[in-house]
């Protein structure tokens, strides 16, 4: 069978339009031959409703880069309105190996969007035989926002924060990297060295600018990072903190050189909240 014919007959492998040449990019293809599996392509499409759409919502995020690479995390809780609809939800991923995105908003179509992003990095480094660089992968990731712009409209917005090392800046310790985005897809390069996304990042970003430290060490991070957590915890209801009870604690990822980008197991990341905590218990308010 020739591969003019595939997709024609019972038991074929693989529709024709699947071998044809094209871009190096999974979305472009997707867009070409599946456009109803783009993230957007539903939500786009969708009636205008007078009745906002229930749906999950994650919040919150937190970034900050330390001397050699930098973190981000997230902490677990989903809201649906009033409610509490998942304690334990991961919105902080890994998508390479020098990359990591945390989402914020509509949980469902978020998730969808770093799962396509992960797959379009696999996609082009299999096809062209490298990975892409820091700004291709950003600006490549404010593409697939933009596209989401209709479910926008309507309420079901999808807000990511890429963090990623830069293999080629010019000082490795301060090659971490922080890009933020909004609804239409614009996107934004954190020169300060820390950002926050979500319900609760009034009150985190605050906490982040008294502590942050571009000349940090990795564990500090960690600890600031959990605690700019922990103060968008103490004031925003939809962002959920530590909870010793169920252990469940905020998602941590570091990137650096020299490991790439790794999440901190959960033991670790427990132990760190513990500290928090504890400190906590003697001044509630925190410290410098």
């Amino acid at each position: 069978m020739d591969q003019s014919s595939v997709g024609r007959y019972p038991g074929a492998a693989l529709p024709a339009s699947h071998f044809m040449v094209g871009s190096s990019s999974f979305t472009d293809f997707l867009a070409a031959t599946s456009p109803e599996l783009l993230p957007g392509y539903r939500t786009g499409n969708m009636p205008a409703s007078p009745e906002p759409v229930m749906s999950r919502h994650g919040t919150t995020i937190v970034a900050a880069t330390f001397r050699g690479g930098v973190l981000i995390a997230g902490d677990r809780r989903a809201t649906a309105g009033n409610l509490i609809a998942q304690r334990d939800m991961d919105k902080v991923f890994v998508v390479d190996d020098y990359s990591a995105i945390g989402i914020a908003g509509t949980a469902g179509i978020a998730v969808e969007m770093v799962r396509l992003f992960t797959v379009e990095m696999q996609h082009y480094e299999k096809i062209e035989g490298v990975s892409l660089t820091l700004d291709g992968k950003a600006n490549k990731l404010a593409g697939m926002v933009r596209g989401n712009l209709g479910g926008a409209m309507r309420g079901l917005a999808a807000v990511p924060l890429f963090v990623g090392y830069d293999v080629d800046a010019a000082d490795p310790d301060r090659a971490g990297r922080i890009v933020s985005y909004d609804v239409v897809g614009g996107r934004y390069d954190e020169t300060l060295g820390y950002h926050s996304v979500g319900s609760g990042s009034l009150f985190a970003r605050s906490s982040l600018k008294k502590l942050h430290d571009p000349m940090m060490d990795v564990e500090t991070a960690a600890r600031v990072a959990m605690e700019a957590l922990y103060d968008a915890a103490d004031d925003d209801s939809a962002t959920g903190g530590p909870d010793p009870v169920r252990q469940i604690y905020p998602v941590l990822i570091n990137i650096t050189a020299a490991d790439g980008a790794v999440r901190m197991p959960d033991e670790q990341a427990g132990q760190v909240a513990n500290l928090v905590i504890d400190a906590r218990k003697r001044k509630p308010g925190g410290g410098r």
